[in-house]
């Protein structure tokens, strides 16, 4: 386990994808950002002066991969630990060692721990003590967000490195290398298509791993040496969408779903409705969002916003996918186009925050119910003015508590039905009708 074992081996059984991993820094295609010349983790890596660092990236953007380069670098130890397959025995295993060869041997140890998020933060906590003494030099890889899934204390003492999804052009560079390389395809007299390799190129999704084992499908697949665009499509059947259901790209596409409705954006809107629904979001967890942003972000600025989203709720319920995205993209064009107030939502929110301040206050007696005999001698409800014995069914009577009776939560807008509302408040509360009753 000191040595990171090579695994590119060309035979029947390995995947293209694993075959084809770099050894060094120059053989890495894209993360530039991160790898081009003065960078300071190419700098990192060939200085063998790494410090305890993260990895965080989508799928198949050469997390692992760096670890093998680093692995191929640097004069420490080098030991690889999956979060999936390994145990905290074994870490624990891996650190009583990094101790050994720090005491004897002065030898740096350095952990590459694949998919560390798998492991709670609490099994994290086994790796703190030695980072901290510097026994270890963590490298962990992750696709999920660190600021969530990684024991605070250790990203505290680690560098967070963002990898990004790989363009197409450089997609297209490994699939040219896959078909040129020696431990590639093994295929000297296949013929492809450059549209169907840039078909591969640009449906992958950023992922290496995905174009690669699509090239490969594809090569095996065909009958007469020749890939073309066709073949290409038949391979790749239906483009890879990064969105994992319990993962952060989950709450990036409806954040961007929610935003774009908040300004009004359809196209906007529809495009991401499109992308959950590809993905197989659950059209429910969709609708949810939708009644929710119906009062929060239309609010009375369209009363009927809150009734199309509970009707799409419904069609969705009664007709079911795939036909109720037709329903659903009504709903949501509407909720899109339709004025925008969040009155109400600050109301209540502002409502709450004064609730949580001053506490229960005394409800005004004139207001109070009074039933009883003992509650009239109490003066409940001596005083108060019946609205609809007034002209306009208004009477001007405080209904809050005294202490805060001149308090406003609900300050409607000029936009859509809500500006009906504005203008009859201001009629009301302006005095601008007498105070008799009809």
């Amino acid at each position: 386990m000191d040595l990171f074992e090579q695994t590119t081996q060309n035979n029947d059984n390995t995947p293209l994808a694993e075959r084809m991993r770099p050894q060094t820094l120059d053989q890495v295609v894209g993360q530039q950002h991160l790898l081009g010349p003065g960078k300071l983790l190419r700098q990192l890596i060939e200085n063998d002066q790494l410090t305890s660092i993260i990895f965080w990236g989508p799928p198949g953007t050469g997390k692992t991969t760096l670890g093998r380069v680093i692995a191929n670098c640097t004069k420490s130890r080098f030991v690889f630990f999956s979060a999936v397959l390994g145990s905290i025995k074994e870490v624990r295993e891996i650190v009583a060692e990094a101790k050994q060869q720090r005491a004897y041997h002065a030898r740096k140890t350095l952990l590459f721990v694949d998919e560390i998020h798998r492991f709670n933060k609490a099994q994290q906590d086994a790796f703190l003590p030695s980072v901290e003494k510097g026994e270890i030099t963590l490298i962990g890889a992750t696709t999920e967000n660190p600021s969530f899934e990684v024991n605070s204390a250790l990203l505290s003492r680690s560098r967070v490195f963002v990898l990004e999804p790989l363009a197409p052009a450089e997609l297209k560079t490994l699939l040219d290398r896959a078909l040129s390389a020696q431990q590639g395809l093994n295929k000297p007299n296949l013929q492809v298509e450059d549209a169907a390799l840039s078909f591969l190129a640009d449906q992958s999704g950023g992922d290496a791993r995905i174009a690669l084992g699509a090239l490969e499908v594809t090569a095996a697949a065909v009958q007469n040496n020749t890939i073309s665009l066709e073949t290409a499509r038949e391979a790749m059947q239906k483009k890879a969408l990064l969105y994992d259901k319990g993962g952060e790209e989950h709450y990036n596409v409806i954040s961007a779903f929610i935003k774009s409705m908040r300004g009004s954006d359809p196209d906007a809107a529809l495009y991401w409705l499109a992308r959950m629904l590809e993905a197989g979001e659950d059209p429910l967890f969709i609708v949810r969002r939708m009644v929710i942003f119906a009062s929060e972000d239309v609010g009375n600025a369209d009363p009927r916003a809150l009734q199309m989203a509970l009707a799409v709720q419904q069609a969705i319920h009664f007709v079911g996918l795939p036909e109720a995205r037709i329903n659903l993209a009504q709903g949501v064009t509407y909720l899109t186009t339709a004025p925008k107030s969040n009155a109400s939502y600050v109301g209540i929110d502002e409502a709450l925050a004064e609730v949580r301040k001053t506490g229960a206050l005394p409800v005004p007696k004139h207001i109070r119910n009074a039933p009883t005999q003992l509650m009239k001698q109490l003066d409940y409800g001596k005083g108060y003015k019946y609205a609809h014995n007034y002209q306009d069914g208004f009477a001007q009577q405080s209904h809050l508590p005294e202490q805060i009776k001149e308090k406003c939560f609900y300050r409607s807008s000029n936009r859509g039905y809500e500006k009906i509302i504005t203008e009859r408040m201001n009629y009301l509360r302006n005095g601008s009708i007498k105070e008799t009753p009809e």
